[in-house]
C-alpha cells in the first residue's frame, strides 16, 4: 500500500476518500517538523505539505521513493518545483477549492479598507472617541470607482464579479489581454501596469509570487498612485515591499491598504502594525471549515487521480 505523509495533522474529514486506499501517516502534534519529514520520508510516495512547510532540494533528495507533492494551498512557492521535477516528482496543487474563499475575503478587506470597518471598529471596542459629526472620519465610496486588478485568473475574475455587483469600473493588467468574451463578462478593460497604478481607486493584487512579481510594489510605484487609492493584497507577501508600503500609508501616498499576506508569515514588520489604516488578516483567504474541507478534498482528489490515471492539478 502506498504511503502518504501529511505534514500537518488535518482534519480528517477531508480525506476520507484515501481511507482503505493508502497508507496515511499523520503527526501526534499540530505538524511536523523538517527534522520530522527528513526522518520519515525515505519510503513515503506522497508528500502533503501546507503552503507554508519548506520543501527543498534536502527533503527531495531524502524522498528516494518520492513521486507526488501534493500541496495543501494553491501558491507553491513554498515548493522547490524546478528540482521536484528534475527527479521526476509531480507537484499538484488546490486552485478550485481557494477560489471563492479567496475572492471573499479580497472582497472583504475592500469594504472594510473603503468603508473604515476595522477601524471603526477597533477605536470603539477600545474606547477611542471618534468624531461622530457629519463630517468626521469619512470613508471612501465604492459604487462608481475603478478596481484594478493584477492578475485577472480564476481568483481575480472571481473578486471582479462582486465588483461589478457593487457598481465598480474594472481595469486589468496581465501577461496577456483576456479572451474578449471574458472581459465582455466584467466590462473589463486591459491596460499596461503605469495605467494601472495611476487610475485604480482600489488595487487588488491577485498574482503568484514569481521572481517577476517580487517586490512589485514599491516606492515607486505607490508614488504613482492616487493618495485616495487602496492597496488590497491576498495573493503573496513577496509582492510588496513592506517598508516602502508602510511609509506610503504614513505619509499619505495612498489612503489604505487591506493585507492578508506578509513577505516573512507569521512575523507582521512592526511599522504596519502601528498604522490604522493598514488592514491585516492572518493569512485567512481560505480560513473557513467550508473552504479547509474543500482544500483537504482536492489534494485527495490530486492522490488518487495522480496513481488512477485522472485529472490533476498539475504545477511542473
Amino acid at each position: 500500500m502506498k504511503k502518504i505523509l501529511m505534514g500537518h495533522n488535518f482534519i480528517r474529514e477531508g480525506f476520507a476518500a484515501l481511507d482503505g486506499k493508502f497508507e496515511v501517516i499523520y503527526p501526534e502534534k499540530e505538524l511536523f517538523s523538517k527534522a520530522d519529514v527528513l526522518r520519515r520520508i525515505k519510503d513515503v510516495d506522497v508528500l502533503v505539505p501546507n503552503f507554508s512547510f519548506q520543501t527543498d532540494a534536502e527533503i527531495i533528495d531524502e524522498g528516494k521513493n518520492l513521486k507526488l507533492i501534493a500541496n495543501y494551498g494553491v501558491g507553491y512557492n513554498n515548493i522547490d518545483v524546478e528540482y521536484a521535477a528534475s527527479k521526476g516528482i509531480t507537484v499538484t496543487n488546490t486552485p478550485q477549492s481557494v477560489l471563492e474563499p479567496t475572492a471573499e475575503l479580497c472582497f472583504a478587506l475592500i469594504l472594510a479598507t473603503a468603508r473604515k470597518v476595522a477601524y471603526y471598529n477597533h477605536k470603539l471596542h477600545n474606547g477611542v472617541r471618534l468624531d461622530w459629526s457629519l463630517f468626521g472620519d469619512l470613508g471612501v465610496s465604492l459604487y462608481g470607482q475603478t478596481l484594478g486588478i493584477y492578475g485577472m485568473g480564476r481568483i481575480g475574475q472571481a473578486v471582479a464579479r462582486r465588483a461589478v455587483a457593487s457598481g465598480m469600473r474594472i481595469i486589468y493588467c496581465n501577461r496577456h489581454a483576456l479572451p474578449k468574451e471574458i472581459e465582455e463578462k466584467y466590462n473589463a478593460v486591459y491596460v499596461n501596469f503605469d495605467t494601472l497604478l495611476r487610475e485604480s481607486d482600489v488595487l487588488s493584487l491577485n498574482a503568484p509570487a514569481t521572481a517577476d512579481t517580487f517586490h512589485l510594489m514599491g516606492e515607486n510605484e505607490f508614488n504613482k498612485m492616487k493618495k485616495t487609492a487602496i492597496l488590497i493584497n491576498t495573493a503573496r507577501g513577496q509582492l510588496v515591499d513592506s517598508v516602502a508600503l508602510a511609509k506610503a500609508l504614513r505619509e499619505g501616498e495612498i489612503y489604505a491598504a487591506g493585507l492578508d499576506v506578509f513577505e516573512n508569515e507569521p512575523k507582521i514588520p512592526e511599522e504596519l502594525l502601528e498604522l490604522d489604516n493598514a488592514i491585516l488578516c492572518p493569512h485567512a483567504g481560505t480560513k473557513t471549515y467550508a473552504g479547509r474541507m474543500d482544500m483537504e478534498r482536492e489534494v485527495a482528489k490530486n492522490i488518487i487521480n495522480f496513481f488512477g490515471g485522472g485529472q490533476i492539478d498539475k504545477v511542473n
